[in-house]
């Protein structure tokens, strides 16, 4: 165990790059990750059921069979601002009726915006919100309700 735990103590001196060359040795696969404290763990784990031994397979079989039950996502569901249906939320307080017409000059372009049930409509497209339409506009992140002055404060 002193041995193991003198090699975990020399991995913490390894850079990322040297790390992920000893996963590639411990695991026989390369990792796509670049985290240290991630590979730190993983290697360490490793190193240290290959002294010990793995788990039971009794322990593998029950994880197992809870892995097969539970219902996993690896990866949050994608959000499109430009999705066909925009996003429903409740309705926000100090947005103008449907059908209202916003305009905003910008750059010498005029930018009109119809406020829809659900979301906003700008040339032919939808938006869930209207900081996207001015991120669309502009190119970078903007509070919406202040770019098409509803805020009560001024523009820029």
């Amino acid at each position: 165990m002193k041995n193991i735990a003198a090699r975990i103590a020399r991995l913490q001196q390894l850079t990322p790059k040297e790390l992920r060359e000893q996963y590639l040795t411990v695991y026989g696969e390369s990792s796509r990750s670049g985290n240290k404290s991630y590979l730190l763990k993983r290697i360490a784990w490793r190193m240290q059921a290959n002294a010990e031994g793995d788990l039971p397979e009794r322990a593998r079989k029950r994880a197992a069979e809870l892995a097969r039950d539970s219902d996993l996502r690896l990866n949050p569901p994608r959000i499109d601002e430009h999705q066909d249906e925009p996003y429903v939320s409740a309705p926000q307080p100090g947005l103008p009726m449907p059908g209202t017409m916003l305009r905003r000059n910008y750059k010498g372009r005029t930018i009109l915006v119809t406020v829809l049930d659900r979301g906003f409509e700008f040339e032919g497209e939808s938006f869930r919100s209207l900081s996207a339409i001015a991120k669309h506009v502009t190119g970078s992140h903007w509070n919406g309700r202040l770019f098409f002055g509803l805020t009560g404060k001024e523009q820029s």
